[in-house]
């Protein structure tokens, strides 16, 4: 399993694939390799392994994405790292669609009201002004602010590809007081050590000025973006753009 898990790690910084999901990918390999062990019946058949170890999954309730998402780490180990020339033949299962919770306005300015720290009230207000992913905010930099032009350039975002938004010109008083000391490479948001700020750490921060703000609904930092695009769409902005935003496909030239 070592050599297997090692060999698949190699391969996944080859292919510039992202910590995150190389963290994934390495727990559910090393899960399907320990699943095997176990598994008289599929040990012996490639496609009946496969099988039985999502039918496992299943039968503990995780969701239609995990098993998708094991599934897409046992098809990289076999196709990418053993070399296998035999394809699985097993498709993903189809994701449950769910509505996004979105916030509305109100709302919005009462998590702002009930976030005391200025720095996280400021992230939060990013995040809805400028439709900002909570692992964009964190990983923002001074050099990508433009605030004579108006502009946040978003880089290496959802699919590694860059994107800009505009600023609110209402946050360039804050975001110039909060960069004043800073370097063009330093973070905007710092940890108190100096060092980049974690998202849990942020959105930790959100659930609490959620639940000062008596807010009910299951909002996460995210449904900050998604009421981005829905206040934009409801003030006549044009949907190609809202939908270019929201799906982070502008790049950059």
């Amino acid at each position: 399993m070592k050599k297997i898990l090692s060999e698949t790690e190699r391969v996944l910084r080859l292919r510039n694939y992202s910590p995150r999901t190389s963290r994934a990918y390495l727990s559910y390999i090393r899960d399907y390799i320990v699943f095997c062990q176990k598994d008289k019946a599929g040990i012996k058949n490639k496609q009946k392994a496969v099988e039985h170890f999502l039918l496992d999954k299943h039968s503990r309730n995780q969701s239609p994405q995990t098993v998708n998402l094991a599934l897409s780490a046992v098809k990289f180990l076999y196709a990418q790292v053993l070399k296998n020339p035999q394809k699985v033949d097993l498709k993903f299962v189809k994701r449950i669609k769910k509505l996004p919770i979105v916030l509305s306005r109100v709302e919005i300015k009462r998590i702002l009201e009930a976030t005391d720290s200025f720095k996280y009230r400021l992230m939060i207000s990013l995040g809805y002004a400028c439709g900002m992913r909570v692992s964009e905010v964190v990983k923002l930099k001074v050099f990508d602010l433009d605030l004579d032009e108006l502009i946040v350039h978003i880089k290496a975002a959802k699919g590694k590809k860059d994107r800009i938004s505009v600023l609110a010109g209402s946050l360039l008083d804050d975001l110039r007081n909060i960069i004043a000391d800073k370097n063009s490479n330093d973070y905007v948001f710092a940890s108190n050590r100096g060092g980049k700020l974690t998202t849990t750490s942020l959105q930790k921060m959100f659930r609490k000025s959620l639940g000062i703000a008596k807010i009910k609904k299951p909002a996460t930092f995210h449904s900050l973006r998604h009421s981005f695009a829905t206040h934009l769409l409801e003030n006549g902005t044009d949907v190609r753009y809202v939908t270019a935003q929201s799906s982070a496909n502008i790049e950059q030239s």
